[in-house]
């Protein structure tokens, strides 16, 4: 395997494992919202990424207006949105149908990028896309036995706003993939950076919203350090390791590989999150979660394989 390709696979997983700590934010913020750690940990790296930018102002000054639109756009759109979107459908929809629907986007993602980027025969795909969707379906069962969909406050609400943050991931994946294989040079730092910042101002014009609605509970519990300590550390941790950690590795992994692969690796986001969710609980896997992890495993190993093997697009061009 080439050392760029095996860089990317890396990269991939290390972006899954910062993203997976998402899953863990509901347990480690006390009474503030989704909505508050969003704030700071989006200011922090929004911060980090400008200080960055102008670290790198030699590079940053050559880059053209499109660069900037298309980075913020993804920020926007693959930072920003899907994140409030997805924590709007888990309130409304509850924790059983969000997860639901977000469980299936790797291999959309990996669909929709093969036919975007035909890599391998989908004769070849059909077995590892098999395993990945059902080792996420037993990885996300377990679901079913914390709340009911009964419990749901409104699914008319959530079922869209679960949609709209699969939609979210799904085209922040393919248009980056894209973005990026038309800027060869672009140095992976410096994109992650405009992204971030562009997630960043994006949350900033969403304060003024967010604060007629009444969804930030700062306004109510205070922002004074003996009271928001858990807030602000996880938001620094957050913005250092989801933001601008996941964020860097995948703009190393989608520069390396195809996507139908990429999109493969990121299923293991769902097993990270899993078994962070089963330390803070403590407890053991279930019997089905503990088999739809090695199905999942084996669908991602699988895929490793046959992309990297002989039915690859330059050695077998029938791709139907």
């Amino acid at each position: 395997m080439k050392g760029s390709v095996l860089i990317g696979i890396v990269a991939a997983l290390l972006a899954a494992l910062a993203w997976s700590l998402n899953f863990i934010v509901p347990f480690v913020i006390g009474d503030y919202s989704i909505f508050d750690i969003a704030l700071v940990r989006f200011l922090i790296s929004g911060l980090l990424a400008f200080a960055y930018l102008m670290f790198k102002w030699k590079n940053v000054r050559h880059l053209r207006a499109e660069d900037w639109l298309t980075s913020f756009a993804l920020g926007l759109i693959g930072y920003l949105v899907y994140f409030q979107a997805l924590a709007a459908a888990a309130v409304y929809a509850g924790p059983v149908i969000a997860p639901a629907f977000l469980a299936l986007v790797p291999v959309v993602l990996a669909i929709a990028g093969n036919l975007r980027q035909p890599t391998v025969a989908w004769r070849d795909l059909a077995f590892p896309f098999a395993l990945a969707a059902i080792g996420l379906l037993l990885v996300n069962w377990g679901s079913f036995d914390q709340a009911t969909i009964g419990e749901a406050p409104s699914l008319l609400i959530g079922i869209p706003l679960a949609i709209l943050a699969a939609a979210c991931w799904v085209w922040f994946g393919l248009f980056n993939q894209s973005a990026l294989a038309k800027r060869p040079q672009m140095n992976a730092g410096v994109w992650t950076a405009l992204i971030m910042t562009g997630a960043s101002l994006g949350m900033l014009a969403f304060v003024p919203i967010g604060l007629s609605l009444n969804v930030f509970a700062s306004s109510r519990l205070g922002l004074g350090w003996h009271v928001a300590a858990s807030l602000y550390i996880w938001g620094t941790v957050l913005a250092l390791t989801a933001s601008l950690g996941g964020a860097l590795a995948w703009t190393f992994a989608s520069q390396r590989l195809p996507v139908a692969l990429s999109a493969q690796l990121i299923t293991m986001e769902s097993v990270f999150g899993t078994m962070l969710g089963l330390l803070i609980r403590r407890r053991w896997p279930t019997l089905v979660e503990g088999v739809g992890m090695i199905v999942l495993l084996a669908g991602v190993v699988t895929t490793i394989r046959i992309i990297h093997g002989r039915r690859s697009v330059a050695l077998a061009p029938d791709l139907v």
